[in-house]
């Protein structure tokens, strides 16, 4: 799959560029401010496919894309998973002893309280890593440095003083492509991973309703891998469910499923079928 823009939140140098050019070497990277921006720069035609987080492994969903995404009109055609590492930058000459105050999203200083704690740092909360790592290059200040990503550092000039400082290892985020054309999924097979399908609906107000719909998946032998509820328009007794399961619509075990999920139902969106990474299997 190639595409020549490709939207992501953030600045350059932000976790969701690392995954942009992962999933897409040779796209021309389009910063946005915010979830919003990002997808509607797809919606509007300034680029043909966005790359948002959908989930990470320590804190869970994004919460904005599942409330965007629905509503988006946009189709999902891939995902990847990202691992996070996070480093110490700073300025050119100077040394991890000279730092006094480390600087990056609430988020990522949260990830590594124990490099902190043992570093006696303090912390300068911004609002994303890679505009850290843009203002610690302005400042020249070597005392305060950048948690962020290496390629952050590659773009503004700065130094790795201290690698892989994150509290866990195994911190990764989550990736969906999103598209304006369903047609990007065919041309994109799914290799030995197989399909994944993505869903929201909204179950009956009748007892058990959720537990019926979740019934003909497991009786079809449908492996659903993901199942996220939020409030929906904000009302309290409309919940809106999330949901990935392995698989593809044309699946006669899938279209089974969605029958029997279709009856208990009072609304069921198809967000978009598409490749498994292998990870996800």
């Amino acid at each position: 799959m190639q595409a020549s823009k490709i939207a992501f939140q953030g600045e350059l140098g932000a976790f969701s560029h690392a995954a942009a050019l992962a999933m897409f070497p040779k796209g021309e990277v389009v910063p946005c401010a915010t979830f919003a921006d990002t997808i509607a720069s797809v919606q509007e035609g300034h680029a043909e496919l966005a790359v948002v987080p959908i989930e990470n492994s320590l804190y869970g969903r994004i919460t904005d894309i599942h409330h965007l995404l629905p509503e988006s009109g946009l189709t999902i055609v891939g995902e990847h998973f990202e691992p996070i590492s996070m480093n110490l930058l700073g300025v050119p000459g100077s040394t991890l002893d000279q730092v006094v105050a480390a600087q990056s999203l609430s988020v990522a200083l949260g990830q590594c309280r124990k490099f902190i704690k043992k570093r006696n740092l303090r912390v300068v909360q911004a609002l994303d890593t890679a505009g850290s790592a843009r203002e610690i290059a302005q400042n020249a200040d070597p005392t305060v440095a950048a948690i962020t990503s290496k390629l952050a550092g590659q773009i503004y000039g700065l130094e790795v003083l201290a690698e892989n400082i994150e509290d866990a290892d195994h911190n990764t985020t989550r990736f969906l492509a999103l598209s304006r054309s369903e047609s990007t999924t065919l041309a994109s097979p799914p290799g030995d991973a197989g399909w994944k399908t993505t869903f929201v609906f909204q179950v009956r107000n009748v007892p058990a309703a959720l537990y019926k719909t979740m019934g003909g998946f497991a009786t079809n032998g449908v492996n659903m891998t993901k199942l996220e509820s939020y409030m929906s328009d904000g009302s309290f007794t409309a919940t809106q469910f999330y949901a990935d399961i392995e698989g593809h619509p044309d699946d006669h075990s899938v279209k089974l499923a969605f029958e029997e999920l279709n009856f208990f139902t009072s609304y069921f969106k198809l967000l978009g079928v598409y490749p498994a990474n292998p990870r996800s299997g």
